[in-house]
């Protein structure tokens, strides 16, 4: 049965293409969600999916957990694809988990990039690399993509908040 905003909430995910997990890259991302759910009224199941915790077992092709969370992640409203930056770009942990999806594996889905970084010099990294990723899976980026340095984690409610005034339009549009 078809999800309806009657019957069930809509469901937040953060998937976390962090080899640590718990860290600032799940405090972004849980930021993110948060402050998204309450910018669309509330009430939504906000959930995060630690790709570290099924990481030995991503090469693994008829593994029950993995296919577990690529079904939850295909599943959700709104997705907010997270991880630190590594070489100014995604690690491949987020990078073997989105190989399980076939192209336009996501289609449908609304996501964001998000990346966690310890340099300003690589601020495009998720518009640049993590989006095309996203788009190529079908994955509908409405907004722009949120960098955000760890030295600013101390103001992240803050520039979550800067970033949510801009894409809150266009994030209601694509969720409908």
């Amino acid at each position: 049965m078809p999800r309806t905003a009657s019957t069930d909430p809509r469901t937040l995910l953060a998937v976390i293409g962090n080899p640590n997990p718990g860290g600032r890259t799940t405090q972004a991302a849980t930021a993110v969600l948060h402050q998204v759910d309450t910018a669309l009224g509330g009430g939504a199941s906000v959930e995060v999916l630690e790709l570290a915790t099924i990481a030995p077992h991503l090469f693994e092709w008829d593994n029950a957990d993995v296919d577990a969370a690529t079904a939850r992640v295909a599943a959700a409203d709104l997705v907010v694809f997270a991880c630190p930056t590594y070489k100014a770009t995604y690690t491949g942990l987020l990078k073997a988990f989105l190989d399980r999806y076939q192209g336009n594996g996501l289609a449908g889905s609304v996501g964001i990039p998000l990346m966690i970084g310890g340099n300003a010099l690589h601020a495009l990294a998720p518009e640049v690399h993590l989006r095309p990723l996203l788009v190529e899976l079908g994955v509908s980026v409405p907004t722009r993509a949120l960098y955000v340095l760890d030295t600013e984690m101390d103001r992240l409610d803050a520039n979550v908040t800067a970033w949510l005034e801009q894409a809150r339009g266009p994030l209601v549009a694509a969720l409908g």
